[in-house]
């Protein structure tokens, strides 16, 4: 295989089967913030704090996605790909997080996921991706009540039962860990909580909260697939020191065992809340046991490896590497690592892609945008997915991170991660030259 492939030979090292998509989230594109009786969510709140977004911007319109439904669905379907995942907003649905649902709000990813189907797009809904209802932050702290995961299984009820019928696949969570250390120990994400004892018991009862939504869907009638979205990456000492290989150990724990082993092994790593000692979560008896419930399949959100050292002031990337407009290396060979090491230490069910993809800054030359580092960057990652496939990882589909540029939480609209241009002045999509590569190995000529 050479190292840049042909889109034909590229194609060819994957399945016939195989899923192919592009992935978005709620809050980042759909804006209409208090349209059709949507409540407010602690993202809609964090946005208003002074100094928390970069440019100090908001998702109030972001990319008035929900007005421009129909023409984004067109958009997708010209892409090519045969899924699309999208996440739903619970204030939409559920403005309270509690009580009376919003039937414009279900009415509007009725129309989404109909509108998939109509052009023989997949549906891949995720449930959470982090825009918890305002109301349930106020009332009993958020996550850090157990009874926001009793809330989170009612939720999830309810839209399982409007739109199971039709969603091929239901993540219960987008990336439990971001919810946890971002927004409740390093406090840069909402609801912007800087104590890591909450963090751990919010991790805690997020998984909870992912076992009682997964037993909800699985009560309805609903025959779509059901598993958790985790954002994972391997940690390499920044030295070939024992401190910093105790330090990587430690960081590979919170990051990939804490959950990997929650979910896979019944229990959380010993060295761990070794680690943790008085911040480590309260778990009540037969916790263990839900969480552990058997997932349909694994989503894997990977972006750069983690590079962990002692020294607080050591580099984030490898010297010398490549990194894109975040400060991420790019290193496709940590996906292709990461996905073999998971095989290796757990029982998998099905994986996915769920999210892969990089920010750089485009170049706008009239009506092209031209974004060659992006397009090698997914081409890089695409090849270590099949080399992982051909390896035994029972890898099902790949999803670009992301359709379009979008609010990129505390960066606002500072960073593009899109492979479609959006030009936010007057929202005009444009499809940027790694949607056309991505577009022609999606569909290729005979």
């Amino acid at each position: 295989m050479s190292l840049h492939p042909s889109i034909a030979e590229l194609r060819r090292r994957f399945p016939s089967h195989f899923v192919w998509g592009a992935a978005t989230s709620a809050f980042q594109i759909e804006g209409a913030a208090r349209a059709d009786g949507k409540g407010p969510s602690i993202w809609d709140e964090f946005c208003r704090s002074p100094g928390a977004i970069a440019d100090g911007s908001n998702g109030d319109v972001a990319c008035d996605h929900y007005h421009r439904l129909e023409s984004d669905l067109d958009l997708i379907a010209e892409l090519g790909v045969n899924a699309y995942r999208f996440s739903i907003s619970w204030p939409r649905v559920q403005p309270a997080g509690s009580g009376a649902v919003n039937e414009a709000g279900l009415a509007f990813y009725n129309r989404l996921v109909d509108g998939l189907l109509e052009r023989n797009i997949q549906p891949y809904a995720t449930l959470y991706h982090w825009d918890l209802p305002a109301e349930l932050q106020h009332r009993g702290g958020g996550w850090l009540s157990r009874d926001t995961a009793e809330r989170f299984a009612d939720y999830a009820r309810i839209v399982a039962e409007r739109l199971g019928d039709r969603v091929v696949s239901f993540a219960t969570h987008n990336e439990p860990w971001v919810t946890a250390v971002l927004g409740h120990e390093r406090g840069i994400f909402a609801p912007g909580v800087k104590d890591r004892r909450v963090a751990y018991q919010v991790s805690h009862h997020v998984l909870v909260s992912h076992s009682l939504a997964m037993a909800a869907i699985r009560s309805t009638r609903s025959r779509a697939a059901v598993g958790i979205v985790l954002n994972m990456s391997p940690v390499y000492p920044a030295t070939d020191s024992d401190l910093d290989a105790a330090h990587a150990k430690l960081e590979d724990g919170r990051l990939v065992r804490w959950y990997m082993d929650a979910i896979f092994k019944g229990r959380y790593p010993a060295d761990i809340l070794d680690h943790l000692g008085a911040h480590a979560p309260q778990v009540r008896p037969g916790d263990a046991a839900l969480i552990a419930e058997p997932l349909d399949f694994l989503g894997v959100n990977y972006y750069h490896p983690t590079v962990s050292s002692s020294l607080i002031s050591a580099s984030p990337a490898s010297s010398g590497a490549s990194v894109t407009d975040m400060g991420w290396e790019v290193a496709p060979h940590g996906l292709g690592e990461l996905l073999l090491r998971l095989n290796r230490d757990y029982r998998l069910p099905p994986v996915f892609i769920t999210e892969n993809g990089a920010a750089y800054q485009d170049q706008v030359i009239g009506d092209r945008v031209e974004d060659e580092a992006r397009r090698q960057y997914i081409e890089s990652h695409l090849i270590a997915v099949a080399d992982a496939i051909q390896r035994g990882v029972d890898v099902r589909g790949y999803f670009v991170w992301s359709l379009m540029d979008n609010f990129e939480w505390a960066e606002g609209f500072s960073k593009r991660f899109g492979i479609v241009h959006v030009d936010y002045a007057t929202l005009r999509r444009t499809l940027k030259s790694s949607a056309l590569w991505y577009q022609s190995l999606l569909r290729p000529t005979a």
